[in-house]
């Protein structure tokens, strides 16, 4: 459970720096000269910080000078005398300390030869005192009934009590203090030593808002990032500002490892107790022994805990077992690599927080601290930036790097820069190989395939592509976007640059030679490796992707000795025709590759992208053989195509030949495709033929702009319903079938064609249209049904020459572009201003 328990709010705030590590508060005439002074004189002999008030009190008030001291001392040790009442100095020092005490400040009570409960019920001395004081200030009762309060507070703490009839000298009493003082501080000494912290405050104070520290609840808060990217040092840093503000805390460091090893699991728990209990040494003999002694022993106290890369929940059941029985107001926080842990231990999604890396300003600034120290920078600039880009705001990269080349001469930089490219820095590779050890194996063959091959992808289509090879890359990639392995932006798979790097130089691991190696991309190496004709079944994947135009002679069976080759990606201009794929591909991307009559696309093909190429379908499939597997096929650009024929691939899903200007007619069969959901045949100028009938039931997007020769639009079967974008701009057609009516599905319209409106715009055929394009038509007039579209947001009519009326608009409306509608009657140009102006709260783009 992550929420551990439901109880009400208190306050608190961060904790300051200390300047002080002891205050001593005490009264002066009882104890200046004895035991204040043996105690303050024992402090310092061993080495804590102390400050002492020399001067005699005088006055009603403490000076700013204490109030400072107090404010900047990590511990008040409050010396409790036979006449501290009698003092309003010493009350309002008290007040003061109590006042640090809720911001984290640790008070110790002394009560030398005074009984607490003397203090805590106000009797004897400490009561004749204060009656006293209430009638002094009787005008101001309040601060009385303050100090009483603040002197039972006192009274309730664990300190230590001093009396004649104790069996210990005093000197031996004052050492189980300067014992008791030196616990505390060992266990609330700064953890974030970081010499140069560069990002940590801004990263610090957003976890500090998911700990919520007004709230009583006691609940989990998770941290997860990539490694190298700071989880530690930021959670170091909160732990500095919060860990007073509890009765016990502990930074537990490096769980994952420590959780290996039985032995070293029982440590854990021992460093645990010990740190909570202030240094108390308890026994625990195996780990369910430990659980329970951890549980009963913090059982009630607020404690903080910080778990530090946590790589598997059960490495926090084994610490604290079930872990709803955590006092009012204490927090747990869990670092890790992989969100997936928090998941599974229930975290709140409003409570997991990921660290990203440095800004690049950040980035800069982090490196030339550990960079340079007497060298002139500006000398390096150019160096710098690029390592900086390199880096890619990782902070571990940037503290190594620096660190390696502070002190070398320029020259030094740019050799150790062209290493680097090539070469990751072992100790940045094996901080982060430690994500990539703990996969799965069919995971681990998912990140490689990405790293070496897949960046920049979208998902979808590689989880096509990959799920051919039984790699169940749902799950799998899923797990490396928690693992911060693999990132989705908008749908397109990345991943940090120096994790890429780390996974191709686990494949370069793999042999020396190159034939033996299952992935190949680097030009060089693939160029080597083809033109001598080194193929081996050991081989994967293969890019060739060449940074310029190039061509390259290669074997027409180049391909035959890689029986296993998934993958082949390229653009190099291969001067010979290729007479051999192998029948293992799924994935064959080459842009301008010449195929022979002989070879013909794989049977186990997932993904066909050959743009620009020399292709004639007729020769690149077997005919007659059903392509089940193919899902994409792009041939943009391919001007050798001038007819579709029956492909045999029933479960396309997308087919993309834009700009194909010699493509004539496509076969009736493309009509029945009913897995189809993309069909481009933009710019398609000399197509004149498509199927008579679509019955493209899954079919979602369909683009057509540019077919000016294409005269005749299909019927449409009225399982079409999920069409929800159609672009008809500069098309040939002169009407609209009727059955245009079926795609009920239609979100994005481009009907912009020389067609009348009137017969097929009525709301009930596209009842989900939200953006109508009528742009750059010489449509004179718009129908009155438009109105009628209660859910049309987008309207563009710009460049509408000839356009002279507009109706008025359905009160949907949202964004209208009327640009260079030169002769739009002024009745319509006064509505739509005047619809705008009373409805939209956002520019209109519109010019008479």
């Amino acid at each position: 459970m992550a929420c551990l328990t439901n109880e009400g709010a208190s306050s608190s705030s961060s904790t300051p720096r200390w300047i002080y590590d002891v205050f001593l508060s005490f009264r002066g005439e009882d104890t200046r000269k004895n035991f204040t002074g043996y105690l303050y004189e024992a402090l310092c002999n061993q080495g804590f910080n102390t400050f002492i008030d020399k001067d005699l009190q005088k006055g009603e008030e403490i000076s700013m000078e204490l109030v400072k001291a107090i404010e900047s001392s990590m511990i008040s040790i409050v010396v409790f005398s036979k006449n501290f009442a009698s003092s309003t100095w010493c009350l309002k020092e008290l007040v003061k300390i109590f006042e640090c005490k809720s911001i984290g400040q640790w008070v110790l009570p002394i009560f030398y030869k005074v009984d607490p409960s003397e203090i805590r019920k106000q009797v004897g001395d400490y009561g004749i005192a204060l009656a006293e004081h209430e009638e002094k200030f009787k005008d101001d009762i309040e601060k009385v009934q303050r100090w009483r309060k603040t002197l039972t507070e006192a009274a309730n703490l664990n300190g230590f009590h001093y009396d004649d009839s104790s069996t210990k000298f005093e000197f031996e009493f004052i050492q189980e203090v300067i014992k008791k003082i030196s616990s505390i501080k060992s266990n609330h000494m700064p953890l974030c030593l970081a010499p140069h912290p560069t990002g940590i405050n801004t990263r610090a104070e957003a976890i500090e808002s998911l700990l919520d520290m007004e709230s009583n609840d006691a609940f989990m808060v998770g941290i997860y990032g990539l490694g190298g990217v700071g989880k530690t040092t930021v959670s170091k840093a909160v732990y500095d500002r919060i860990a007073n503000l509890f009765e016990g805390s502990c930074f537990l460091e490096d769980v994952r490892e420590m959780s290996k090893i039985y032995s070293d699991k029982i440590q854990l728990q021992k460093t645990l107790l010990s740190k909570i209990l202030h240094g108390v040494d308890l026994k625990v003999h195996n780990v369910s022994e430990g659980t329970n002694l951890i549980k009963q022993k913090l059982y009630g106290k607020k404690v903080l805990l910080i778990l530090d890369d946590v790589s598997d929940p059960t490495e926090v059941h084994n610490l604290l077992g079930e872990y709803n029985w955590f006092a009012p107001g204490s927090r747990v926080i869990i670092t890790t690599r992989n969100k997936g842990v928090l998941t599974s231990l229930q975290i709140d999604h409003r409570r997991i927080h990921k660290v990203e890396e440095l800004r690049q300003y950040e980035a800069r600034e982090l490196f030339i601290k550990h960079a340079f120290q007497t060298s002139n920078e500006e000398d390096y600039s150019e160096l710098v930036n690029q390592i900086i880009l390199y880096a890619n705001g990782l902070p571990l990269a940037l503290k190594v790097i620096g660190s390696d080349l502070c002190g070398k001469s320029i020259q030094e930089w740019k050799n150790a820069l062209e290493k680097y490219e090539n070469i990751p820095h072992k100790n940045i590779q094996e901080r982060l190989k430690i994500s990539y050890d703990g996969l799965e194996e069919t995971e681990k063959d998912i990140f490689l395939d990405i790293a070496c091959f897949f960046k920049g992808y979208k998902k979808d289509g590689v989880l096509k592509i990959l799920g051919s090879c039984d790699l169940c890359p749902d799950d799998g990639i899923d797990r490396l976007i928690d693992k911060c392995l693999v990132t989705l932006e908008h749908g397109i798979l990345s991943m940090h640059d120096l994790i890429q790097q780390m996974g191709r130089a686990i494949i370069q691991q793999e042999s020396k030679e190159l034939e033996e190696r299952s992935r190949i991309w680097r030009y060089k190496d693939t160029y080597k490796l083809l033109t001598r004709n080194m193929g081996s079944d050991k081989i994967r994947g293969i890019t060739l992707r060449s940074p310029k135009p190039t061509k390259v002679a290669l074997k027409a069976n180049v391909f035959k000795r890689m029986e296993n080759l998934k993958f082949l990606i390229g653009n190099a201009h291969i001067v010979e025709d290729l007479e051999y794929l192998p029948d293992e591909l799924r994935f064959l991307e080459w842009h301008k590759l010449s195929l022979s009559s002989k070879c013909c696309a794989p049977e186990e093909l997932v993904a066909l992208n050959l743009s620009k190429s020399n292709i004639k379908l007729e020769n690149a499939f077997k005919q007659g053989f059903q392509y089940e597997k193919l899902k994409m096929i792009n041939l943009r650009s391919c001007e050798f195509i001038t007819k579709l024929p029956d492909l045999c691939c029933p479960n396309l899903e997308g087919f993309h030949l834009k700009y194909c200007k010699n493509l004539i007619e496509v076969h009736e069969s493309i009509g029945f495709l009913e897995k189809l959901k993309v069909w481009d045949l933009k710019g398609c100028s000399q197509l004149q033929i498509l199927p008579s009938t679509l019955r493209l039931k899954s079919l979602e997007y369909f683009q057509l702009s540019g077919c000016r020769r294409l005269e005749k639009f299909p019927d449409i079967h009225l399982e079409m319903k999920c069409l929800n974008y159609l672009d008809l701009f500069r098309c040939g057609f002169r009407e609209l079938p009727s059955s245009l009516l079926y795609l009920t599905g239609l979100v994005t319209g481009s009907p912009r064609i020389e067609v009348e409106l009137d017969s097929w715009m009525q709301p009930e055929y596209f009842p989900a249209l939200t953006s109508l394009n009528l742009a750059n038509t010489n449509i004179v007039t718009i129908p009155e049904s438009i109105s009628r579209f209660t859910t049309l947001e987008c309207l563009r009519i710009e460049d509408c020459k000839e356009r002279r009326e507009i109706p008025r608009l359905p009160q949907s409306i949202r964004f209208v572009c009327a640009t260079n509608c030169n002769r739009l009657d002024t009745q319509s140009s006064s509505r739509l201003l005047n619809q705008v102006s009373l409805s939209f709260s956002f520019p209109l783009k519109f010019k008479l």
